[in-house]
C-alpha cells in the first residue's frame, strides 16, 4: 500500500506557546521574508496574511483594494497556543504546526504530509521557511520596527561548483546570514540566498553553465519590466532569456562586453 510522506522541521523560540502562536498567525507579514522565490508571484505580492479561525485562509496578497489575493491554504485547526493546521490550496499537502512548551520557551514544530499519489507544488515549503524565517524574527522582534523588511533593488547571483560548501564557508568566514537553512554538501540545492543589508546574494550551482559564460550576474529590479526590455533591445542588448515567470518575473541580457544581467519585475512595495 502506498504510504503518505511526511516531512518535518522545528525551531525553539523564546516565548510561551500563546505568544508563539499569536506571532506566527498575527505577524506572518513581518516574519515572512520577502525575496524572489518566496512568493508564487513575487512581482505582484505585497504581503502575507493569516485569517483567524477554522475556515480562515492563508493568503498571498496582491491588491487589498480589489481583493486580489492567492489563497495558499484553508485553516482546518485553530487551537491558540497548541496547534494550527491547514489544507494547502495549491496542492494536496496537509500542514500541522504544534506549539510545545520547553524550558526556555516554545518548540514550534512543522509537519507537512503529502498524501499518496499526490504532488508537492509548494505546500511543504513551510517546513523549510518556518525555522529560519520565524526564528530570525523572534531573535530581532524586541527591537525591530513593526514593518515588513523589504529587499533592495540590486542583487548578485554567483555560480559555484560546490555552492553548499561555499555557503557554509561564507557563514563561518564572513559572518553572512542565510535566508534558509543551509543544505549539506550531498544535497542538490538550486538556490542559496543570503541577505546583506537589504540586498540579496544568491548562490547557484555552476553545473550546466556553459564554458566561458559569466559566473557573476547582477540583478536589477525595475518598475516596468516590459518597457525595460523594449528599451534594452532598442539599445542593442543581446537577450539571452526573454521574460519568464519563475515566481519572480525576469529576463536576462548581455551587455556589449558579454556580461550578463538579470532584470526582474519589482514588487509594488519595493522602494
Amino acid at each position: 500500500m502506498t504510504q503518505s510522506n511526511t516531512v518535518s522541521s522545528s525551531v525553539e523560540v523564546a516565548a510561551d506557546p500563546d505568544l508563539a502562536f499569536a506571532v506566527f498567525t498575527d505577524e506572518i507579514d513581518l516574519w515572512w521574508v520577502r525575496g524572489p522565490i518566496n512568493f508564487f508571484d513575487a512581482a505582484r505580492a505585497v504581503g502575507m496574511r493569516c485569517e483567524p479561525g477554522v475556515g480562515g485562509r492563508l493568503l498571498e496578497v496582491y491588491d487589498d483594494s480589489t481583493g486580489d489575493v492567492l489563497e495558499l491554504a484553508r485553516i482546518t485547526a485553530w487551537e491558540p497556543g497548541v496547534r494550527l493546521a491547514w489544507s494547502s490550496s495549491v496542492d494536496d499537502v496537509e500542514v500541522e504546526i504544534r506549539f510545545d512548551p520547553t524550558a526556555v520557551g516554545t518548540r514550534v514544530r512543522v509537519d507537512a504530509t503529502i498524501p499518496p499519489k499526490s504532488e508537492d507544488r509548494g505546500g511543504t515549503a513551510w517546513v523549510r521557511t518556518v525555522p529560519s524565517f520565524l526564528g530570525a524574527w523572534f531573535a530581532r522582534r524586541d527591537h525591530a520596527p513593526r514593518v515588513p523588511q523589504e529587499r533592495g533593488r540590486l542583487a548578485v547571483e554567483v555560480h559555484y561548483d560546490r555552492p553548499a560548501e561555499t555557503a557554509r564557508w561564507l557563514v563561518a568566514a564572513f559572518g553572512l546570514n542565510s535566508v534558509m537553512p543551509l543544505p549539506d554538501a550531498e544535497t542538490p540545492y538550486l538556490w542559496i540566498e543570503f541577505l546583506v543589508g537589504d540586498a540579496s546574494l544568491i548562490l547557484l550551482s555552476a553545473e550546466g553553465v556553459s564554458e566561458g559564460a559569466p559566473t557573476h550576474v547582477p540583478w536589477i529590479h525595475v518598475d516596468d519590466l516590459d518597457a525595460h526590455l523594449a528599451r534594452a533591445k532598442a539599445h542593442g542588448a543581446v537577450i539571452v532569456e526573454d521574460i519568464q515567470q519563475h515566481g519572480y518575473r525576469a529576463y536576462v541580457a548581455e551587455d556589449p562586453e558579454g556580461h550578463r544581467w538579470t532584470i526582474a519585475q519589482a514588487r509594488p512595495t519595493m522602494t
